[in-house]
């Protein structure tokens, strides 16, 4: 049997029509950018995530970029953010002039350990981005404690949690603002680049509305040095489609990841856990060996696709080279890097691919 990592084939066949629909809609309407599409998107995306303000950008990384220039973050500055997530969180921070100042995550959750923060505050720290890793929100009570403490902004990365809750309320809707990836991969997920940023906080909006727009709500008229960053009309359009199933596909994950938690039993292999009041949306649900190169080996022989997230944690990618950090530096973000594994996870996955992946790991002899 043949396991793909990721195959969107039975979500695209659900939503065929009403895909189409959307398509025809936009296109009919001849207008392509900033219209209606993106205006019902983000009233809706916003009611979704309990806020007041849903602003539609370029992507998940310029979502989080906007927020830092909207705080008037930028040179001379510090921003706290995991050790382990994807580069984009470091890279929004680079972006603005400011100095991502790396903190290692919890081996329980993989996400910010809040007990870690505080030691790398300085006078010069501005801002805590939480990553909600992998599907889960992070300890967010801990963090806006912190952050309260030494009247810092908090940020969220939610580009993996559309939908995931900490203690009842949506990611999105826990810090100060939150930047959001609409990439086709994620659990809410364009056919193409999008991204948004959610807050309450009403200056912050309006700032953004013209930040993404070359700094102009009134066309030729700039108040600011903004940035091209406009979610489009079309993928606004599919987004509105797909978010109507968001919950029925995040809990197809829930019911995947019971299946791999309660089934899979294998002694060289560490499963994910799901933290007390948090609910789980499995973006991916990622597995940890000290086999992991032979297990991920072993898998493509069996034809199981898998994916490491991430394979070179950022203080040791050479894009970060000019930061003198070597090996050792975060230990924690390193075993995580050597021991990761992705295992298949996509609404749609059948029953015997399900089992079939359990068997396959847990006939696996890792030691």
């Amino acid at each position: 049997m043949k396991v793909p990592f990721l195959d969107f084939s039975k979500m695209n066949e659900e939503i065929r029509d009403e895909i189409k629909e959307a398509f025809d809609r936009v296109f009919e309407s001849k207008w392509y950018i900033l219209g209606k599409e993106v205006e019902e998107f983000e009233r809706q995306f916003a009611s979704y995530c309990g806020v007041k303000h849903c602003i539609g950008v370029g992507n998940g990384l310029e979502a989080l970029m906007l927020i830092l220039k909207g705080y008037g973050i930028g040179p001379g500055d510090e921003v706290i953010v995991p050790s382990n997530t994807y580069i984009a969180t470091a890279l929004a921070v680079s972006y603005v002039g400011a100095k991502p100042v790396f903190v290692e995550p919890d081996l329980e959750t993989y996400n910010i350990n809040p007990k870690l923060i505080e030691e790398k505050i300085t006078d010069k720290t501005r801002a805590i981005i939480a990553v909600h890793l992998y599907g889960q929100a992070a300890e967010m009570d801990e963090i806006s404690d912190i952050a309260r403490r030494y009247n810092l902004k908090v940020i969220e990365d939610a580009a993996q949690a559309h939908g995931a809750e900490y203690k009842g309320r949506k990611t999105g809707s826990l810090g100060d603002a939150a930047g959001f990836s609409f990439y086709p991969g994620k659990n809410l997920g364009g056919f193409g680049d999008g991204g948004a940023v959610t807050t309450n906080d009403d200056e912050l909006a309006e700032k953004i509305r013209y930040l993404r727009n070359y700094g102009s709500i009134k066309k030729y008229h700039h108040v600011y040095k903004g940035h091209n960053s406009r979610l489009d009309e079309m993928q606004a359009a599919f987004l509105r489609v797909k978010l109507n199933y968001l919950d029925k596909w995040n809990e197809e994950r829930r019911k995947i990841a019971k299946l791999y938690l309660e089934n899979i039993k294998n002694e060289s292999i560490i499963l994910p856990k799901e933290a007390d009041s948090r609910k789980h949306v499995w973006h991916l649900f990622v597995i940890r060996t000290k086999k992991r190169d032979e297990l991920q080996k072993y898998l493509e022989e069996k034809e199981i696709g898998t994916l490491i997230h991430y394979p070179i944690p950022m203080h040791l990618q050479k894009a970060y080279s000019d930061f003198n950090m070597k090996e050792g530096d975060l230990p924690i973000a390193e075993k995580i890097s050597k021991e990761v594994l992705s295992l298949p996870m996509w609404p749609g996955m059948t029953e015997g691919q399900i089992q079939y992946v359990i068997d396959t790991l847990n006939n696996w002899e890792g030691e």
